[in-house]
């Protein structure tokens, strides 16, 4: 899938030993550089030629009127996309004053290298001038793990055979309202066209001036968000070290900032310019106080030493990696895209303190740096099991968003909350309600994630606290936007059913329907998880549960109605193809031959309108099969096959959330191969640029799907009702796969091979598990080895659209499959006219 000339296979590190401008915007991706709070695009220090010269703060954003071509009463009405902070990642340099161009030099050597081990991006290039003078240049560049506010970046230039004068110019740079001045994407390099995965675009000038001004080496520049009020500022220090002479110049202007250091070099004398970068954000707060922020994080750091910054962010990363590493023996080359996956996470999280972890982190501008349930199914997982507090922030961030989820319900004519389902600032942000407010199934995943961490991590405190306003709130809503029904028109309980109607499911391909199977599954254990709270807290700590109670004006009967409803609740079922329907209708409609759809008509969201779409049995991603992975203890093991092989050949896999669910589900069942196949899929959905659009930003939750992938799918690992469960399913031709999980705060090492499992229990409580139905304990610095017999059930192949050929639908109607037609004229159908489509399965399409 890689070039490994130009990226060789190295465990710890992501390497690029030829420079491009082709595929800049896949590269700026790969090598950015982030905390999760501050992210710098993997831009060249030049700053000329960049696909996007990103620098990204998250929740830095602008909000704008939606406009509607039809309004509607409860559509969203405000819009938010993220800011493109000012860009402090430029220092140019010049030889004889030509400039470093990366469009017409003559680069001799050539080497880029993302280190995951020491979080730290360098680049070293040798450069020979159109004079023939040779110019080595390194660069280091760094936003720090333990200083959310502080990036690091570096320039040495050596002239190698002669003296000649050298300039470097550090700049800052206003890039939102200025792209084209300040040097965009070179001639030609046009964007592309539609696409709704890209940022929203602004017409009009987003950063509004505030104080500016130069003090030495230090350049300050600050801003007002028009529309949002939110302020930001950002202050560099500039520290030259050099036994040449050099002279240093300044500018400053409101939107550009220059400290400019012209020296006159002696042959092989190197230069070295170090820029500290502080960037602040608020609400609203006064420019001169963030900027005060800005100068102590830069006056901190010039105290502590840029050695010392960089002494801890390898510190920080050891820690990081002991307790989140997973590593795959034998093969090399996925160890480093699973680390390059892990790292990604980190730098997506680590420092988000409180606010949400944007779909593409802070790498990128794709989806509009918007927030989706993509945090509480793909990655929160990953952060409960391996750094907790990182996961409880991020559901501080959804209680935060508490009170504008509670206005969004009362909107829609619910109780309780409505979580948005993409947004920066709390507000419903998405336009198109049929695949965005009508996916109410982010309410049960927020609750599960918020139930996985509790079990993850017995912090009681916070469910007590914050996190029972969650679970009562989302529960609140299942019992109003859900009805009873009942067959004699007597709702005494006794034969009635609860059921969801006018929603859409994970997939986006087919939308506002009722029962959907997922929303029913997790609506169920949405609400029974709300009761069993309440119930615990009443039993546990009875004045924390009176407080809640008055808080949230709850009703002592409330549990007991959502218990009603869940244990009630319909989950569809076709017993004449022995599978559950994606929803009601769902098997009414023919099927998408995907086998014969064309490449170049993919993915079918960019070539096909939605009505055609809609119309057809087709999914952009696992619906009904990531049901049977997240409430997997509620489904038989035949079921999850069937319903698995009915399923697979219609995914089109269109999402990048969708592999990693299907490799789980494909090696729980026995299709191992297959279930290695999506893995790879998955894990290189980046790296590969497999998707085409890797340039808008990297996929944090298929990244964050990889470790559910390894531990959950080949690893076995399940959690349900807070049992710690495996059932591995290890690759015929992996030795071995080892990995880390914390259980409430006991930190367990598991090494799985072909024919044991080891658990390894660092200090903390006992630990029980069970390994196929066999009960385990392991005490804090014991061992337990579980021998195993074989990796569970071997399917060969994959499920195949031809399985359709003689299925019939209750009604005894036989399915069958097609491609919509492409036409460029719309055929007359005359009674002497026969129009009939062939199916791939010789049935009447």
């Amino acid at each position: 899938m890689i070039d490994r000339g130009r990226f060789p296979v190295d465990e710890w590190r992501l390497v690029e030993t030829e420079g491009s401008l082709d595929d800049a915007g896949v590269t700026e991706t790969l090598f950015s550089v982030g905390n999760g709070y501050l992210g710098l695009r993997g831009n060249h220090p030049e700053g000329r030629f960049a696909h996007e010269s990103g620098t990204f703060i998250n929740g830095l954003h602008e909000t704008f009127p939606i406009r509607h071509a039809e309004q509607a009463y409860g559509f969203a009405e405000v819009g938010q996309t993220i800011v493109n902070a000012p860009d402090a990642k430029v220092m140019r340099v010049y030889v004889d004053d030509e400039p470093l161009s990366f469009d017409v030099a003559d680069v001799r050597e050539y080497e880029r290298v993302l280190d995951m081990r020491e979080g730290v991006l360098r680049r070293r290039l040798q450069w020979c001038t159109p004079s023939g003078k040779l110019v080595e240049l390194e660069d280091e560049r760094m936003v720090s793990f333990d200083e959310k506010h502080l990036a690091v970046l570096r320039m040495t230039v050596t002239v190698l055979n002669s003296d000649a004068p050298v300039t470097i110019s550090c700049q800052l740079i206003n890039r939102q309202d200025g792209e084209g001045i300040y040097g965009g994407r070179p001639p030609g390099k046009a964007k592309a066209g539609f696409d709704p995965r890209k940022q929203d675009k602004l017409e009009d000038r987003v950063l509004q001036p505030l104080e500016y001004w130069q003090d030495g080496d230090r350049t300050a520049l600050s801003y007002r968000v028009a529309e949002s009020g939110m302020t930001l500022a950002v202050v560099a220090d500039h520290v030259i070290d050099t036994e040449n002479e050099y002279t240093a110049r300044r500018l400053i202007e409101p939107d550009i900032a220059k400290n400019v250091f012209r020296v006159q070099a002696k042959a092989g004398v190197p230069t070295t310019v170090t820029k500290l970068v502080s960037y602040h954000t608020s609400r609203g707060v006064p420019a001169g106080e963030i900027i005060d922020r800005c100068r102590r994080t830069l006056d901190r750091a010039q105290t502590q030493g840029v050695g010392a910054v960089f002494a801890r962010q390898r510190s920080w990363l050891d820690a990081f990696w002991e307790r989140s590493d997973v590593k795959i023996g034998g093969h090399p080359d996925l160890q480093q895209a699973t680390r390059w996956c892990l790292f990604q996470l980190a730098q997506a999280a680590a420092r988000a303190d409180g606010q949400g972890v944007p779909a593409k982190g802070v790498t990128g501008s794709g989806y509009s740096g918007h927030y989706f349930w993509d945090t509480e199914i793909y990655v929160l997982p990953f952060l409960a099991y391996t750094t907790p507090l990182w996961a409880r922030n991020a559901l501080r961030m959804r209680y935060l968003m508490l009170p504008a989820a509670r206005k969004r319900a009362h909107q829609l004519n619910e109780a309780g909350a409505l979580f948005p389902w993409r947004t920066i600032n709390g507000e419903e942000a998405s336009a198109y309600y049929a695949a965005g407010t009508a996916q109410y199934h982010i309410n049960a995943d927020v609750a599960f994630a918020l139930a996985k961490y509790v079990r993850a991590t017995g912090d009681v405190d916070f469910l007590d606290s914050e996190g029972v306003d969650i679970a009562v709130d989302t529960a609140r809503l299942w019992a109003t936007l859900g009805f009873w029904r009942s067959s004699d028109g007597v709702h005494d309980g006794d034969g009635d059913s609860f059921h969801i109607h006018g929603v859409t499911g994970p997939d986006e391909y087919t939308t506002v329907v009722n029962d959907n199977l997922f929303t029913n599954v997790m609506a169920r254990f949405n609400l029974r998880f709300a009761a069993r709270t309440v119930r615990e807290m009443e039993e546990a700590d009875f004045d924390a549960y009176t407080r809640m109670v008055d808080r949230l004006n709850l009703d002592p009967s409330e549990p007991e109605l959502w218990d009603r409803a869940a244990d009630a609740m319909h989950i569809p079922h076709s017993d004449a193809l022995g599978i559950h329907p994606q929803d009601s209708v769902f098997l009414e409609r023919e099927i998408w031959d995907l086998e014969h759809t064309p490449a170049d008509q993919r993915p079918l969201l960019l070539h096909f309108h939605p009505l055609v779409i809609y119309r057809y049995q087709v999914l952009k991603q696992a619906d009904v099969v990531l049901a049977l992975f997240l409430q997997g203890n509620h489904f038989t093991a035949g079921e999850k096959l069937a319903d698995f092989e009915y399923y697979d050949p219609l995914t089109t896999g269109d999402s990048t959330l969708s592999a990693v669910v299907q490799a789980i589900l494909a090696a729980e069942v026995g299709y191992q191969d297959l279930a290695l196949e999506y893995f790879r899929e998955s894990i290189f959905v980046d790296l590969a640029d497999l998707h085409n659009n890797a340039a808008d930003g990297v996929h944090v939750a298929s990244a964050g799907g990889v470790w559910t992938a390894l531990v959950s799918g080949f690893g076995g690992m399940r959690d349900h009702f807070g049992d710690l469960t495996f059932d591995p399913r290890l690759p015929a031709d992996w030795p071995s796969l080892s990995y880390v999980l914390h259980w409430h705060g006991t930190r367990l090492n598991i090494t799985l091979t072909a024919d044991a499992m080891t658990v390894e229990a660092g200090d903390g409580d006992p630990v029980d598990f069970s390994v196929r139905g066999v009960g385990y304990s392991v005490h804090g610095g014991s061992t337990v080895v579980a021998p195993l017999d074989g990796q569970g059930p071997i399917i060969p192949g994959k499920p195949s659209i031809r399985q359709f050929a003689d299925a019939r639908r209750e009604d005894g109607s036989l399915l069958s499959a097609s491609v919509p037609t492409v036409t460029a004229s719309i055929p007359i159908i005359t009674d002497e006219t026969e129009i009939v489509g062939e199916s791939s399965l010789g049935v009447d399409a």
